[in-house]
Parts: structure tokens; C-alpha cells; sequence
């Protein structure tokens, strides 16, 4: 027997996952901003800083795949709403600690875009490994988390600072 005080389950019903019924929740504004690290090895830096990676920028590749990540999130993420995309920023910038990206995606929905902010982090983040995995297969990708979220039920998150 199911225990009646645990939580329901908005993802499954009778043992099987199922995609939440939005239909009839308001359309609002709603934004979310991610970010994620690329560390890089010296070797991996070195080719970034001197412009001599033979693939091109990692950077520049890296941002425009991050934003075609966030359109695409549904078809990667098996029970997220395919929403309208009605904005979209994704940073790629080399830092000390390693590249970091940061996307904040917005759009006017009935459910929230903080699956298209890290969608869109994380592609951009393979990306600058797959750029620069020639000169370092040490890379590591950390870090991709949510920094905040507006709009929706739950209301506004803000996430503490990293360490």
C-alpha cells in the first residue's frame, strides 16, 4: 500500500513516466541562468590562449552551440515541455579557473526554462572539449548548476554562492 504522505509523483502515474499536463497553467515570463567550467590542462590552455587550435575557436563554437542546445532541450531531456525559446544568452569566456559559460534563457510559457539554461551550458561546455580534446584529453567539465530562476509557482531561486 502506498504511503499517503509521501509526495505525489509529477512524472509518473501508475508506474509509468508521463509528461505533466501545462495545459492549463497561465503562460508567464519566466528566466533561468546556468552555469557550468571547462578546466583545462595546461597543454588545452596553451592552444586556447595562442589561437592555434586547428579546429578554429573553441569559444565562438562553444556559444553558438549553447544557444542551439537551449532550443533544443526537449528532444534531449524525455519529459520536458518543447517550450518557445523567446531569448537567449550564452557567455564562453576564459578565466583563470578554466572557461566558464554562463546561459540565461527566457521565454513565455506555462512551465519554466531552467532545463534549457543548463541544457545549454553543458552543450557548450562539450563542445569546448571536443574543440580542444587534440590537445588535452584531461579536460574536465564541472560545476553545471543553476544560478537562478524566475517566474512559475515555485517562485524565484537564487542559488548560494560556489565555494
Amino acid at each position: 500500500m502506498a504511503d499517503s504522505s509521501a509526495p505525489e509523483l509529477t512524472h509518473f502515474r501508475d508506474g509509468l513516466p508521463r509528461m505533466v499536463d501545462v495545459t492549463d497553467k497561465a503562460a508567464t515570463t519566466r528566466t533561468a541562468t546556468a552555469e557550468g567550467w571547462v578546466r583545462l590542462p595546461p597543454e588545452a590552455r596553451a592552444a586556447l590562449e595562442a589561437g592555434t587550435n586547428p579546429k578554429g575557436d573553441p569559444l565562438t563554437v562553444a556559444r553558438l552551440a549553447g544557444l542551439a542546445g537551449s532550443k533544443r532541450t526537449a528532444d534531449l531531456i524525455m519529459l520536458c515541455h518543447p517550450i518557445p525559446v523567446t531569448g537567449a544568452d550564452v557567455q564562453v569566456t576564459l578565466e583563470a579557473a578554466g572557461v566558464r559559460v554562463v546561459a540565461t534563457v527566457r521565454t513565455t510559457a506555462p512551465t519554466g526554462v531552467e532545463m534549457e539554461a543548463l541544457t545549454a551550458v553543458t552543450v557548450a561546455a562539450l563542445n569546448v572539449y571536443d574543440m580542444l580534446k587534440a590537445a588535452s584529453k584531461a579536460i574536465e567539465i564541472t560545476g553545471i548548476r543553476l544560478l537562478t530562476k524566475t517566474g512559475g509557482k515555485s517562485g524565484d531561486y537564487v542559488a548560494a554562492p560556489a565555494d
